[in-house]
């Protein structure tokens, strides 16, 4: 469990950036071992401050790399030194894209693969780094959303390291199946789209246009496959954040041009939806998304969102057992809104993006498994860690009702309620959302 690490200097600030060798496989069942890579930032003056590390959200997604430090990050150089840790399987912790994920073997060895990069294995991996770097002592964490299911399991799964938890957009369930949550997120994005067509009221038609052109034309993304109209509704993920209904709005102005006479998409918008749609830069998100809900409840996730759903009528594709309709020009002389999707991974999708395809038998084989919980709800119940969290009214991918709901479950937590903000509050407003939690946490 050597580290190692490399020390420079940009500006004011000392960056060492390490590395431990850690196990592939906590269970010991697949032999070797992978490397994990953290980046420490050290302001000037502050090399006796306490270390703050930090979860992305995701899953699969890498720390930042602040070319320029500002943001959250600024606010927290001035009271720790922040540790940006690349989560296994992302960044430069063992990166995993289909190729390597295809090299273990049949679809059966890339499940057993890919369940050894779940919150257990990320927060060992926070573990082993922690003792080398300090010991013993117990240091400060923040997550972001998925970053917040991972210090939520932290708190039930190793206390002894941890100073104080801090939570942004991120408090999950810790007894309810993924379904359940997956209920409460169809209407809120449903909310979200209702209130993106009110303040944009020229977008529903533009929208419609090109579901309509995209039933009936063959349009291609950068990425070689045909663009469906169903996998449009997916830039909805975007609505989650702060500017999404206005990303859509300019994405869809003019999105058409005249090639020999035929109404054509343009490159912009083929570039812009690729862009958004294709997992290619981060299949673990396509791929374990769901596992993140699993072990909560009894039975699989089975692709949750998914039959979810089929539970909302209004969000039924046409062309599906779920739908009165055939065509989407049908859809649209009824007069509805054109529903896009939100933070929602489906079956069919493995099979439309060529960056999941190859992985669409594991990835069934991970939604069929019956994962153990990632918490301890005994532990949570008699918590002494200091604790505190941003819980969003109006967030889209983390409903605030399951949130408030396992606020009660841990003992000490401390939650503050907003509507200022949407997912991406610490993007948003980061100096702050970390203040606050630093004050409440300092006086428990």
């Amino acid at each position: 469990m050597a580290l190692e690490t490399d020390t420079y200097r940009i500006a004011a600030d000392t960056f060492l950036d390490h590395r431990i060798s850690v196990p592939l496989d906590r269970s010991g069942t697949i032999p070797g071992g992978i490397t994990v890579f953290a980046r420490e930032i050290v302001r000037d003056g502050g090399e006796k401050a306490p270390r703050l590390v930090f979860f992305q959200g995701g899953p699969g997604s890498a720390a930042p790399r602040p070319a320029a430090v500002g943001g959250w990050i600024e606010w927290a150089l001035g009271h720790y030194r922040v540790v940006l840790i690349d989560q296994r399987g992302t960044g430069a912790s063992h990166p995993i894209d289909a190729a390597v994920i295809g090299e273990q073997g049949d679809p059966q060895a890339q499940a057993d693969f890919l369940a050894c990069f779940r919150a257990d294995s990320i927060i060992a991996d926070a573990e082993d780094l922690r003792h080398e770097l300090q010991g013993d002592e117990p240091w400060h964490v923040l997550g972001q959303s998925y970053g917040g299911f991972i210090n939520t399991a932290y708190l039930s799964r190793a206390p002894e390291g941890l100073a104080s938890v801090m939570i942004t957009a991120g408090l999950p369930s810790v007894t309810r199946h993924a379904i359940e949550t997956y209920r409460l997120t169809w209407p809120l994005t449903e909310k979200r789209c209702a209130e993106m067509y009110r303040t944009f009221p020229g977008l529903r038609d533009r929208v419609w246009d090109v579901a309509v052109h995209l039933d009936e034309h063959d349009e291609r993304l950068v990425t070689g496959e045909r663009l469906s109209a169903a996998r449009m509704r997916m830039l909805g993920l975007l609505l989650g954040y702060s500017y999404g209904p206005q990303s859509l709005h300019f994405m869809f102005a003019d999105p058409f041009v005249t090639v020999r006479g035929e109404k054509r998409l343009n490159s912009r918008f083929l570039i812009e939806a690729s862009e958004h749609l294709s997992f290619a830069a981060n299949p673990i998100y396509g791929v374990l998304h769901e596992s993140i809900y699993a072990g909560t409840a009894a039975g699989p996730t089975d692709w949750a969102a998914h039959r979810a759903r089929s539970e909302f009528p209004q969000f039924a594709l046409p062309g599906t057992p779920d739908s009165p309709f055939s065509t989407e020009r049908e859809v649209q002389d009824a007069g509805t809104d054109l529903l896009f999707s939100g933070e929602h991974v489906f079956p069919w999708q493995m099979r439309e993006d060529p960056a999941l395809a190859p992985l669409a038998e594991a990835a069934h084989l991970v939604a069929a498994r019956p994962f153990d919980s990632l918490y301890d709800l005994d532990v949570l119940a008699e918590n002494t860690v200091p604790a505190s969290g941003w819980i969003y009214w109006d967030d889209m991918f983390v409903p605030a009702a399951l949130s408030l709901e396992t606020a009660e479950q841990i003992r000490g937590f401390q939650p503050i309620i907003t509507n200022d903000y949407h997912h991406d509050g610490l993007r948003a407003d980061g100096a702050k959302l970390l203040e606050r939690m630093h004050v409440l946490n300092s006086r428990t």
